[in-house]
């Protein structure tokens, strides 16, 4: 690992303006679980890196205003374990504690899984299903992008530099929900596929990772679904018509032929809850 400059800035407007007279050899370190190891490895390079952590109300996770806000800083263990956040939404808590080990997991932020875009996130799948929203703070001050729009390719977001996400949030909603993991080993592993399914009134929410360059909503299968009793064949259809949806890749995890056998299978187990 090369040499860097380090600041540790308390105000978001402090880290924007770091940010912009840095340049793009300035990173951003939140949990440093990516970052660190990607240094290490000799990936990234930077000559600066900027420290947000110390910047108040980043780690907030809070119900307020009928939504619910998990700030950029807040950890995974933290999420995880947040007695509100597992008594309303336990299929969030659930994805939260199953990336890495717990010392990662005490690093590790739930922003910066979102941020790195990888077609794996663990808690893409979820937040996906309960329409979450993005904040963005700039020169321009804040913005907001729903977080299906803020994935683009892999390892790509339409966060910018001299950008900082400052949380994301959802509304508040009665829901019922699963979330599905499916990896090589246990515990401590990347997803082979992770999926959550949510059922509000008669309404199903239905997102996948690690079948497409980013974590995706399957659209048409949620439109089959909605309105509908469910039954076996209803459920089968549903199956098969998630399979036109994804486009996984063989890759050092499993081949594309597992991958879209685990769509039918893990959304099947999901929609049996209900049926």
């Amino acid at each position: 690992m090369n040499a860097f400059e380090y600041f540790a800035p308390t105000t978001l407007k402090e880290a924007i303006d770091i940010l912009n007279e840095k340049g793009e050899e300035a990173s951003i370190l939140n949990g440093g679980t990516d970052l660190i190891v990607r240094m290490r490895d000799g990936i990234s390079d930077p000559k600066y890196v900027v420290d947000i952590k110390k910047i108040k109300g980043m780690d907030d996770i809070r119900i307020e205003n009928g939504r619910v806000f998990i700030g950029a800083s807040a950890l995974l263990n933290d999420l995880g374990n947040n007695q509100d956040i597992q008594k309303r939404y336990p299929f969030l808590s659930k994805a939260a504690l199953s990336i890495g080990s717990k010392q990662v997991r005490n690093r590790a932020t739930c922003i910066g899984n979102i941020c790195n875009a990888s077609p794996l996130a663990g808690m893409a799948t979820p937040l996906l299903a309960l329409n979450a929203t993005v904040h963005v703070f700039g020169n321009y001050g804040e913005k907001d992008i729903l977080l299906k729009d803020f994935f683009v390719f892999v390892r790509k977001t339409l966060l910018k530099h001299g950008e900082i996400v400052t949380g994301i949030s959802f509304e508040e909603q009665a829901c019922l929900g699963v979330f599905t993991k499916i990896s090589r080993r246990r515990k401590v592993d990347l997803s082979t596929v992770c999926s959550t399914v949510v059922k509000k009134y008669d309404e199903y929410r239905i997102s996948f990772g690690a079948v497409a360059p980013t974590p995706v909503r399957l659209n048409k299968t949620e439109a089959f679904l909605k309105g509908k009793m469910l039954s076996k064949d209803i459920i089968e259809k549903a199956c098969e018509l998630a399979m036109s949806e994804v486009s996984p890749i063989s890759d050092i995890r499993a081949s594309e032929s597992y991958r879209r056998e685990l769509v039918q299978v893990m959304l099947r187990n999901s929609l049996s809850q209900w049926y």
